[in-house]
């Protein structure tokens, strides 16, 4: 469970928005720790400066074992040859070590859907030549996916699939499309608050954004939630509760566990925190004494 072809991310993994804000060197000193940790995988996304190939490439010159994946870069943010070249570079200096998660992203494009431009990108990537070296260790790629096509694509044209923000029942219907054979890799937001409101209030500020976002709306109604749910914004606490896992290292640990249940092989965990400016390296060693062997 959790590998993709030759390359082994373990059951848990951490997914983190942290290194976005941080200097260099304090960003190496966090990786190096969850290395020593025993963490197995870390996953970083593509949002507020911080360009996909060089963070994955920075991350893994600091280490010597952990996997880095991307979750994802944007295929908005660099032409699909350069990021063919990119992942094919890492791929050789780090093998066995990168996955390239790619997905739509950000602002919807005018004159396009996510699934014909993803098919393009990939048409694209695949197409392209250089006189780059094949690395020994294939480039690993997984594809951002929720809907029943997307997951189809993933399956077809790439190791698997990451998804963000869903619920245990999306895990198992995400099983169902791709089969016994590719990767399932799922994001799972987690909170250390026993107190219900507060963790509410923590959650609902962190799922806000996604509230009101066109795809993750759609994404939330294909799941059988209802405007009602959505409230324009707050979310119900049915959804908040669904979507953000709260409550002592116990109940956090259990539910999740149950993705793996429902057909994931992998669970990148997002560590929400109850003060702002908290450090997550704290949370980080507790779930590493709560999750991994």
């Amino acid at each position: 469970m959790g590998a993709i072809g030759g390359t082994d991310l373990g059951r848990f993994g951490i997914w983190t928005f942290d290194f976005e804000d941080r200097p260099a060197a304090a960003i190496r000193d966090s990786v190096q720790e969850l290395e020593e940790l025993g963490w197995p995988a870390v996953w970083i996304p593509e949002r507020d400066g911080r360009e996909a190939m060089t963070h994955a490439g920075f991350l893994l010159a600091s280490t010597e074992r952990i996997k880095v994946v991307n979750g994802i870069a944007r295929i908005w943010s660099r032409g699909a040859r350069w990021t063919r070249g990119a992942a094919v570079l890492l791929a050789d200096a780090y093998p066995g070590r990168h996955v390239l998660g790619l997905g739509f992203g950000g602002k919807p494009q005018p004159g396009t859907t996510p699934l014909r431009a993803m098919e393009e990108y990939l048409t694209e990537m695949d197409a392209a030549t250089s006189a780059n070296p094949e690395p020994r260790v294939p480039v690993r790629r997984i594809l951002a996916a929720y809907g029943p096509k997307m997951l189809e694509m993933a399956r077809d044209r790439s190791a698997g699939a990451h998804t963000y923000h869903v619920t245990v029942r999306h895990t198992a219907q995400a099983r169902e499309v791709l089969g016994d054979g590719p990767f399932l890799g799922v994001e799972q937001p987690v909170l250390f608050e026993t107190d219900p409101a507060r963790a509410r209030e923590i959650a609902r500020e962190h799922l806000h954004g996604y509230f009101t976002e066109k795809y993750n709306i759609a994404k939330f109604l294909r799941l059988g939630y209802t405007e009602d749910d959505i409230a324009g914004g707050r979310g119900s606490d049915r959804i908040v509760d669904d979507l953000v896992v709260w409550g002592d290292v116990d109940t956090v640990a259990a539910r999740l566990h149950e993705h793996l249940d429902a057909g994931a092989d992998h669970v990148g965990v997002q560590v929400l925190r109850a003060v702002p400016g908290e450090p997550a390296m704290p949370h980080w060693r507790r779930l590493a004494g709560a999750l991994l062997p």
